[in-house]
């Protein structure tokens, strides 16, 4: 369904050159928030103009970052300065549709962190915004791995068909651990005596979706460790198997799935969290192929890859990219290895580009879009305990 979505067609709004300063702000100054604007400063003409984050602590750190930046309590103040060029989401996901729309009505370029959007509803609220900008904006969706350099060493891979031959299925991992004490995503330092009602805007972090229901009392441990929770996060779904996906709904131009199932659950860290710390996620691919993740906390075997399996040969991805032909069929291909240079700021120097030379980025809105979808399926899978599928037509899980 992707493929009506659209490019970067349209002359864009505010169009900058070469020389011209890009001026960003950051929704979102945690962590993530933070190492992105790393990333920035490394990009030719930029500047890192203003913050906005719910907590106040946060906006004090990032002013330490940044000394000079502005910064807001209420992102609105952001969409509303016109000096801000391009925004950069870096909230948890049940806030990113409302923030997306805001940005690009207010004529900014977006770079929107991954996953795109937590629930079917926000990614179609998210492409209709998208669809009605018309390209004027640059987006970027921020699976980084769209711009590493084991991208252009696949897509060598991929040139010749009879390397790979007849591709039936896609098997993805993500194994890795922590020490006893600390529990994956657990940040215990950060629930400090600063994390209280005065200093954070909680009906602002609860988002649009919560202001209708029934009061909900500020919670330090949601706010902190929202990654543990369906009402904020799709856990290691959308943490880290969106990652691996979107690298190969890139690379094979891989649709959503026709169906999902996702089962596990928390097995190791009874700490509270919703979200499973071991699952296992399939896909059936209107392409005829079979996509799988697994995943789990507790152990670093098998560690973290993918491999691409045909009828000819492999394609594996991990910290290298390799080819490797089946040994038992006469190939006249010989194993093959990615050597192309991975910089670790190329997918924000990527949307910088996208934004002077009105160039699609390398991970478009669509990517994301579809990547999003596929894991609400596997989200839903889970939590209705049961398969599910995707309606093209109504464009709907059922």
């Amino acid at each position: 369904m992707a493929s009506g979505l659209g490019t970067l067609a349209a002359v864009p709004r505010n169009v900058l050159g070469a020389n011209d300063r890009i001026r960003f702000a950051i929704v979102g100054a945690g962590d993530r928030g933070l190492e992105l604007v790393h990333q920035i400063r490394v990009c030719p003409n930029t500047e890192i103009a203003a913050f906005a984050d719910v907590y106040t602590k946060r906006l004090e750190k990032a002013a330490s970052v940044v000394p000079g930046a502005k910064t807001y309590t209420d992102a609105r103040r952001i969409f509303e300065d016109g000096s801000i060029d391009a925004v950069v989401i870096a909230t948890p996901p049940h806030l990113h549709a409302a923030q997306f729309c805001a940005a690009l009505d207010a004529d900014k370029h977006v770079y929107q962190e991954k996953v795109l959007a937590l629930t079917v509803a926000d990614a179609k609220r998210m492409r209709k915004a998208w669809r009605e900008d018309n390209g004027r904006h640059a987006v970027q969706i921020g699976h980084q791995s769209c711009s590493h350099g084991q991208m252009a060493d696949v897509r060598q891979f991929l040139r010749e068909p009879s390397r790979l031959g007849r591709v039936t299925a896609l098997a993805m991992r993500y194994f890795r651990n922590t020490p006893p004490s600390k529990p994956q995503w657990a940040r215990p330092t950060l629930l400090t005596s600063d994390v209280n009602a005065r200093n954070v805007d909680w009906k602002a972090f609860l988002g649009e979706s919560e202001r209708d229901k029934p009061e909900i009392p500020f919670d330090a441990q949601r706010l902190i460790h929202w990654r543990y929770f369906w009402e904020f996060s799709g856990g290691g779904v959308s943490e880290n198997m969106s990652q691996q996906l979107a690298f190969w709904m890139r690379a094979l131009d891989l649709q959503i799935p026709e169906s999902a199932s996702m089962t596990g659950g928390v097995y190791l860290w009874n700490d509270g969290r919703e979200t499973p710390d071991t699952m296992q996620v399939s896909f059936e691919q209107p392409e005829r192929m079979l996509v799988s993740w697994s995943s789990g906390f507790g152990s670093s075997h098998p560690g973290i890859g993918e491999d691409l399996l045909g009828s000819a040969g492999t394609i594996s991805r991990s910290n290298d990219v390799r080819y490797a032909p089946q040994k038992t069929a006469a190939s006249p291909h010989n194993e093959m290895l990615g050597r192309t240079a991975n910089v670790p700021h190329a997918h924000m120097l990527n949307f910088t580009d996208a934004i002077r030379y009105n160039r699609e980025p390398e991970c478009p809105f669509e990517v994301g879009y579809r990547v999003a979808i596929a894991c609400r399926m596997a989200v839903e899978s889970y939590r209705q305990a049961r398969v599910v599928r995707w309606d093209p037509s109504a464009e709907e899980i059922v």
